[in-house]
């Protein structure tokens, strides 16, 4: 059975950092592209970052670039998404998420075929 749970959350001031972290099992990690979304209240889902299968290439929404950075160790079969000068509107519950659906860009939700549960970012002063 396919899991995927993230963690590494948490409340930060502006300008902070955090890491977040997202365990996977049940399926060969490194054969699949993986991405970072965050949905923020009331607002849809956004997607952030992917990083393709076996540490390829990565690709990052305009509004994290040069702040985020999408890393993954298919050792630990382990996603990572460093978060640095955060701002307050990064402020969302962050999900990773497989991309094992049907093949198509990646910011497409149907590009996945399973995701966290999710874990909390709140930037406030």
């Amino acid at each position: 059975e396919v899991h995927l749970v993230e963690s590494g959350g948490g409340v930060v001031q502006p300008g902070g950092s955090l890491k977040l972290s997202c365990v996977t099992s049940g399926f060969t990690f490194s054969r699949y592209d993986m991405s970072w979304f965050r949905q923020a209240p009331g607002k849809g889902p956004e997607w952030v970052s992917a990083i393709k299968e076996s540490n390829g290439p990565r690709y990052y929404a305009n509004s994290v670039k040069g702040r985020f950075t999408i890393d993954r160790d298919d050792a630990k079969d382990t996603l990572y998404l460093q978060m640095n000068t955060l701002k307050p509107e990064d402020t969302a519950r962050y999900y990773c998420a497989r991309a094992g659906g049907t093949p198509g860009g990646f910011r497409e939700n149907t590009t996945y075929d399973y995701w966290g549960q999710g874990t909390q970012v709140s930037v406030t002063s």
